[in-house]
């Protein structure tokens, strides 16, 4: 199954593809290179219908957790200051997605998107600490029944040169549904409360709509 932001992509890449094999087939003489061109042509389409794939997940849903956004690997955990729309200290739980990983985003909590803005910015690597506040990307907020208002940002990095987020203020979500794609090489950060209970670690992989990020704090008994 491929995500409907690669089908152009791919519906190109595909006749590029098959176009340049018949070609090699019948004007390239030596076999070595004839192969080589072939072989190299299906690669790169093998390479794309791999990052376009949207592997269908079915989340949990639970008001207790927070799920992962995105398939990658955790390089950041940290108390930070937002001053986008919170203006306040927030924990910040940052995945960066290779070229590898599926890029679909996905709702990391049920709720009603309170807060949806595009940023323009700058491309630089997204695994840098000022990605999160320069590069090109987009802040969504989620007014959730346990957690409060939490946050995610997708974020550019310097091969993602597109963001696509289908968050529309004042609608309705569900946790693990699809909420938009990031196109080649990318990161999304989790901006969550303090009190949260942080469940990854450092360099942790974790698969978007399963691995839990955050929990509720135990409630102290009377």
């Amino acid at each position: 199954m491929f995500h409907k932001e690669g089908q152009r992509i791919i519906l190109i890449a595909f006749f590029l593809c098959a176009g340049l094999t018949v070609a090699a087939q019948y004007l390239i003489t030596p076999q070595w290179l004839k192969i080589l061109v072939q072989v190299t042509a299906i690669l790169v389409l093998v390479l794309i219908l791999q990052f376009f794939r949207n592997p269908r997940r079915v989340a949990s849903r639970n008001f207790d957790e927070i799920l992962a956004p995105a398939d990658g690997k955790v390089v950041a955990i940290e108390e930070i200051t937002e001053n986008e729309y919170f203006n306040d200290q927030r924990i910040q739980v940052s995945i960066f997605m290779s070229p590898l990983n599926v890029h679909v985003t996905r709702y990391p909590a049920s709720g009603a998107i309170t807060y949806s803005k595009y940023h323009p910015g700058k491309y630089l690597v997204a695994w840098h600490p000022k990605s999160s506040t320069e590069n090109e990307r987009t802040t969504v907020v989620i007014r959730t029944p346990l957690f409060g208002q939490i946050g995610y940002r997708q974020i550019a990095g310097a091969m993602a040169r597109r963001i696509v987020n289908y968050a529309e203020v004042g609608e309705s979500v569900q946790q693990g549904t699809d909420a938009g794609f990031i196109k080649f090489g990318s990161r999304v950060d989790l901006l969550l409360p303090l009190d949260s209970v942080i469940t990854v670690k450092l360099n942790q992989k974790v698969v978007g709509a399963k691995t839990c990020i955050a929990a509720l704090a135990p409630q102290d008994e009377e």
